[in-house]
């Protein structure tokens, strides 16, 4: 029974309130009758009765929500209040004609003026404690249906992200240790110098996987890491430039940095004459990373999945997508920051 009445929402202002306006109601109703202001005006046993029948009502109205429970619209509103108007009446009706059966009362009390006067009572108290009721019932079902949304969509939103993630720390590896196998056939020696870096690194891979966002300073430091593993291996085939000054305030998704520098490299072919420049300029609200083009003959088949990858999990957080401009000479992608006071 006490999970019942929690599921109406009964709490104990909505409740104060009803027994106020009943108080208030039946000084009303007396005042109207008597016309003059008595002691009798004041007393509280009208209201108290008030106050019985309004909790069968709302009684009545719980049963009816529970029994044809639906989607919360306004039919469904309508067909709860049409239903229990017509419960309650019948059932003050069939109760009032037991207590005058059993008080021998029934051709007084059950004559047309008597009837017609109490069913329009009813019918009055169904429109108004009965729309109090609703109108309480359906804010704080309203409500209850959003935080279930909210957290429902929080928890899409983690299990998405999670699968993002998982796409990407295999990516990070198996890209590595292809890179790790060609070094130890050219040469043992960077290859012994790349594993210990790469371990270093791939501990921040791991860490920074299970965070949402990560800061833009651990973002670039990470990234600078990453690029001097790619320098041991190519020389100063790939060049990196950097220029401005970043909030410390701004966030990133992980590894995304990280996933432009590896693009830039695994999409063109450098050499010492001829380098690929790759730019970072730290701007107000962006961070603008671009390179210069020179394209592989032929393709990665797999191509382009990072960036779907990194336009995702912009996607999840609501906001802008990266914007990429695409010249021949150059690549230009723009990073827009995150602040974590919004996740």
């Amino acid at each position: 029974m006490k999970k019942f009445f929690q599921s109406l929402y009964l709490s104990k202002y909505f409740l104060a309130f009803i027994v106020i306006f009943a108080y208030l109601e039946s000084i009303q109703i007396r005042f109207y009758f008597s016309k003059s202001f008595r002691w009798f005006l004041f007393t509280p046993d009208a209201a108290i009765g008030q106050l019985i029948n309004a909790m069968l009502l709302f009684i009545i109205i719980g049963l009816v929500i529970r029994r044809f429970e639906e989607k919360l619209t306004l039919s469904h509103a309508l067909s709860v209040f049409t239903i229990s108007l017509f419960v309650y009446v019948i059932g003050n009706n069939v109760l009032a004609f037991l207590i005058s059966l059993s008080f021998n009362t029934v051709a007084r009390n059950f004559n047309f003026n008597s009837l017609a006067s109490s069913n329009i009572k009813y019918v009055i108290d169904v429109f108004v404690y009965g729309g109090f009721f609703l109108a309480h019932y359906y804010f704080h079902k309203n409500q209850e249906d959003k935080e279930k949304i909210s957290e429902l969509e929080k928890a899409q939103i983690e299990s998405q992200l999670s699968k993002l993630k998982a796409q990407l720390d295999p990516h990070f590896l198996f890209n590595n240790l292809n890179v790790l196998d060609q070094l130890i056939e050219e040469d043992k020696e960077k290859a012994s110098g790349f594993l210990h870096d790469f371990s270093e690194i791939y501990r921040y891979v791991l860490k920074a996987s299970e965070r949402k966002l990560v800061s833009l300073e651990e973002e670039f430091h990470f990234a600078q890491h990453y690029f001097r593993l790619m320098q041991q291996k190519f020389g100063d085939a790939y060049r990196l430039h950097v220029s401005g000054q970043f909030p410390t305030n701004a966030f990133l998704p992980p590894l995304s940095l990280q996933l432009l520098l590896e693009n830039a490299i695994e999409h063109n072919i450098g050499t010492e004459k001829s380098p690929v420049e790759i730019e970072l300029i730290f701007e107000e609200k962006s961070l603008q990373i671009s390179n210069t083009r020179k394209p592989k003959k032929l393709p990665k088949l797999d191509g382009g999945r990072g960036l779907e990858n990194l336009k995702a999990q912009y996607q999840l957080f609501g906001e802008a997508n990266p914007s990429i401009e695409k010249t021949e000479e150059k690549f230009t992608i723009r990073l827009p920051y995150l602040f974590n006071d919004a996740y």
